[in-house]
């Protein structure tokens, strides 16, 4: 069957990927998230257990025909359907709707002719009458109107979408239609079973060894390409519009064809995925770029263990895909196919949408490591940028900072839908003509932002600030207007990652974010909740320290202050972690020191943060338990 993006080419590289990874063994448990017309499922059936998916009913009847056929089929029907059918005669067989519809005498529209109409109409019906009579069983029906989608996509007078029907009569399509078995390989091996869900539905009950993923990779919706296919499919009478009789799509609309809705899509069924071994073809023509999807799929991989390939294809155009290439000068451009592998690592860190001055990304797995087994409330009262509260595993995370605004945009970035998020920033990119070293542009936007009245302006646009702002900082004078100059870089795709990771993330969270005086917690603190702080570094540098910046800043005395609300936790019985700096370029934190000695608190060594930037520096974590 012609089917745009069908994998029979890529079977060959998939094999060859397999094998090379170790994964060709028996009985594995292989997941074909969007099966299309099952060719992948059906190429490993032989040796998989096949887990297919498609949110069309009309793949969903070809899967199943695919994957549970066996040879005992037809036999309480009593005889062969397939020579019943292509012997019947079907001249006077005009109440169908493919006749009636799909057909010129009736409907003026082209694509079957009357009498091979009149025969599809016979075949669908005719299978639904031997079902209710109980002559077929359920896989068997399936198997009758996976055969005959196959017959008809030999007869069907389109270019090979059913978006539209040609004016001119193709020469197969005026041939009578043979009805033909549904093309397929020998029968599977093993209990398979077939899936009619949305992805991000079905990938949170399912779990396997390899999952193998085939999305959507252009704008083009298959409910409205496949329209008729899914009419004789369903055999419902639908409604139909416009001048090619299209049924209404209802939510069937994919958000897999659609920027922005794809890119939160695709990072929620990689985060989500249950499947030691990831498999991930694509295309170069794709809504998402190269660089977004190895960005996601670096996040949740094995160190090592991503690989890219890209194979060469002869890319499916429609006309007016044709006549842009050729207006754009590209027609004879090169396409690619792109082939993605990961082993999953499922205990995959997270980070701020922000690069945040402190941030604690590179010793996230040292913090999870020495964090305690069971958290009621996780607070991270010093929350900067995020990263260490999306982090915590908890049944409820309270974010706090008393720098409001970086507050207000990481909270405007977990409760908004992501697509509204994604959509705003781009607008606003094009609306303000912000890139690289732009200094002009980026001017007139800060002049725009800081004249705004506090409360009124939109966090996003201090996101896109700090992204195009000087080292990405986080400025602002006493007068809380944003500071920074214009820097070097931009908004980019890794960012665009981040931006979807955490807003994934936190939404699956039970999170909330504040500003106000840690100390104000303290009464809410109790046995079971765990508190984390990473306060200014008292013999550091950062800007946020001198209370120059519109924001309390950072003193000895409120360094000690913090180290005496610690004890008074440690006396409840509460447990607590710290992130601090013993010395900087030979200062010592003469009162740190002190504080942990006489309390006789643990102290780890963070190794990894002791040299930076050239400088001596010794950071550490203290926890009391």
């Amino acid at each position: 069957m012609r089917y745009i993006g069908n994998k029979a080419k890529l079977l060959d590289n998939l094999d060859n990927l397999i094998r090379r990874k170790g994964l060709d063994k028996k009985g594995l448990v292989f997941c074909d998230m969007f099966s299309g017309t099952c060719a992948v499922g059906d190429h490993f059936k032989d040796r998989y257990e096949i887990l297919a998916n498609d949110t069309l009913y009309f793949s969903y009847v070809i899967s199943n025909g695919k994957l549970k056929y066996n040879k005992e089929f037809f036999k309480e029907l009593g005889f062969n359907p397939f020579d019943y059918f292509n012997s019947v005669n079907t001249n006077d067989y005009t109440t169908g709707f493919c006749y009636n519809n799909f057909a010129p005498t009736i409907s003026g529209r082209q694509y079957f002719s009357d009498e091979n109409a009149k025969l599809i109409d016979f075949i669908r019906n005719t299978i639904d009458i031997w079902f209710d009579e109980k002559k077929i069983n359920e896989y068997e029906k399936y198997y009758l109107i996976g055969s005959l989608l196959e017959s008809v996509s030999k007869v069907s007078n389109v270019a090979g979408v059913y978006s539209a029907y040609l004016k001119i009569w193709d020469p197969r399509a005026v041939k009578k239609m043979e009805f033909i078995p549904l093309e397929s390989l020998p029968n599977a091996k093993y209990q398979n079973e077939v899936y009619i869900e949305d992805v991000n539905d079905l990938i949170t009950k399912i779990n396997g060894d390899i999952l193998y993923l085939d999305p959507p990779y252009t704008p083009t919706q298959y409910i409205s390409q496949y329209h008729v296919l899914e009419t004789i499919a369903k055999n419902d009478s639908p409604e139909t519009h416009g001048v090619g009789a299209h049924r209404d799509n209802g939510n069937q609309i994919s958000k897999w064809c659609k920027k922005g809705y794809v890119h939160e899509e695709f990072e929620k069924l990689i985060a989500n995925a249950n499947f030691k071994h990831i498999i991930f073809s694509y295309s170069d023509a794709g809504i998402m770029s190269k660089e977004f999807i190895e960005k996601v799929l670096k996040r949740y991989a094995k160190e090592g263990t991503y690989e890219f390939k890209k194979i060469s294809f002869v890319k499916y155009k429609s006309t007016r895909a044709v006549n842009k290439e050729i207006k754009n000068n590209t027609k004879n451009k090169e396409h690619y196919e792109w082939l993605f592998y990961i082993e999953k690592d499922f205990n995959t860190s997270y980070i701020s949408p922000l690069n945040y001055i402190g941030g604690k990304w590179q010793i996230i797995p040292m913090l999870k490591n020495n964090f305690p087994k069971t958290i009621n409330t996780f607070y991270d009262l010093f929350g900067g940028g995020g990263t260490v509260s999306i982090n915590a595993k908890a049944d409820k995370v309270v974010y706090n900072d008393i720098n409001w605004v970086v507050r207000d945009l990481l909270e405007k970035i977990t409760h908004d839908q992501f697509f509204t998020t994604y959509n705003y920033i781009e607008k606003t990119i094009k609306k303000y003509n912000l890139e690289k070293k732009n200094k002009n542009a980026y001017n007139l936007f800060r002049d725009k932002y800081n004249a705004l009245e506090k409360g009124s302006r939109n966090p996003l646009d201090l996101y896109l600030l700090i992204c195009y702002g000087f080292e990405h900082q986080i400025r602002f004078n006493n007068r809380l207007e944003f500071n920074n100059p214009c820097g070097n870089s931009g908004y980019n795709q890794e960012m665009l990652e981040k931006l979807v990771s955490y807003s994934i993330k936190t939404k699956s969270m039970n999170i909330v974010f504040k500003s106000m005086d840690y100390r104000k917690f303290e009464k809410d603190i109790g046995k079971g909740d765990f508190v984390y702080c990473d306060p200014p570094y008292l013999n550091s540098c950062g800007a946020y320290n001198d209370g120059k910046r519109g924001f309390n800043g950072w003193d000895e005395m409120q360094e000690k202050e913090l180290l005496d609300f610690l004890t008074r936790l440690h006396k409840k019985g509460i447990k607590f972690m710290l992130s601090n700096m013993m010395t900087r370029n030979s200062i010592e934190n003469k009162c740190l020191k002190k504080w942990i000695k006489e309390n006789g608190y643990k102290v780890i060594k963070n190794n990894k943060m002791t040299l930076r930037n050239r400088q001596d520096r010794q950071e550490i974590i203290i926890i009391n338990y």
